[in-house]
């Protein structure tokens, strides 16, 4: 029982975690992209990480905390800018290509010697090289607190001010969002996703409508690289094709063309992943389980999981739990 109730609270501290708001800002971006306009982005662990170092860097180079908050989404819009430009007026089989290649560059970038003055090569960025700036800006007293089970120090890295930046910024994003699905923007948008050639035959510049979509998805993924850096270091590897995986896991999970779906699914998403990877361990550590499922393989058994999870989504409920199944009755551009 005890054990049960140890997993449990570790289970619902993921539904607070800065990852949890990581990946639901990143889902938030993908939403954008696809919910709302159709566009397959393939790869947003590539605008996360994006972000990641250009808030790393600017920070390690002596900037200040806005300061390099303002270059992670420039990062993020730049990014954009190069795939989209050239992309955006093929079909939509082309943007899932040259965003998911283009991730994996931007990782091998990370990860090369080259750069690796400023990106730490394989080994990335250490937190404790740029989240001073951020720290001091902590309005919390020393020490810790607690909110039912949870207790976590006040100010540091794993640490409520960590969390209230989070949320903060994903709550600030998710209304920016709500208000521009809402109007005569996003209403086009909405068009282009389920007919652009009747949006164009109106005189839109469908073209134009897609970049921009494009430009702010990926900075509020930039600004999910940010949030996900914030607690732990910037290492490349860590955001590859599995973060990309698992967002779009996520946006399914919630719902796709949904305000609150992003969150919903992160939330949901990483409190039962949890939960069933220290679950799994436990099995494995206390009972005859272990001799067939060792704790060496519960990560990999996890990712299983997480595949047919998404895969039964996809079959069964596509929508998601918050989405309009009529809002996913579009062909993909």
């Amino acid at each position: 029982m005890e054990e049960f109730l140890r997993i449990l609270t570790q289970s619902m501290g993921e539904l607070l975690a800065p990852t949890t708001a990581a990946y639901a800002m990143a889902a938030i971006g993908l939403n954008l992209h696809f919910g709302y306009t159709g566009l397959l982005n393939m790869g947003q662990a590539g605008f996360m990480l994006l972000g990641a170092y250009g808030f790393g860097i600017t920070l390690t180079s002596g900037g200040s905390f806005w300061l390099a908050l303002l270059v992670a989404i420039a990062a993020g819009v730049l990014f954009a800018l190069i795939l989209g430009m050239p992309t955006l007026q093929l079909r939509g089989d082309y943007l899932a290509i040259v965003t998911i290649s283009a991730a994996e560059i931007v990782r091998w970038f990370g990860r090369s010697t080259l750069w690796q003055e400023w990106t730490g090569g394989a080994s990335g960025l250490q937190g404790r090289y740029y989240k001073e700036p951020f720290q001091e800006l902590s309005f919390l007293p020393d020490g810790r607190w607690a909110l039912g089970p949870l207790e976590y120090i006040n100010t540091g890295s794993d640490s409520w001010w960590t969390r209230i930046v989070a949320w903060g910024l994903v709550a600030l994003v998710l209304l920016f969002v709500w208000l521009i699905t809402r109007s005569p923007w996003g209403r086009v948008l909405k068009g282009i996703r389920e007919d652009e050639d009747a949006v164009r035959a109106l005189g839109k510049n469908v073209y134009s409508y897609k970049l921009q979509a494009l430009v702010i998805g990926g900075a509020i993924g930039a600004l999910g690289g940010v949030i996900f850096a914030l607690p732990a270091a910037i290492v490349p590897d860590s955001m590859g094709r599995t973060m990309t995986f698992f967002v779009w896991t996520i946006l399914l999970l919630g719902g796709a063309a949904s305000v609150f779906g992003p969150v919903l699914g992160s939330m949901i998403f990483f409190a039962a992943y949890m939960f069933m990877r220290t679950g799994m361990r436990a099995l494995a550590e206390n009972t005859g389980v272990g001799d067939v499922i060792t704790t060496t393989n519960v990560e990999q058994i996890g990712g299983m999981l997480v595949g047919v999870t998404l895969m039964l989504l996809v079959i069964f409920r596509p929508q998601g739990i918050l989405g309009n199944k009529k809002e996913l009755a579009f062909n993909v551009r």
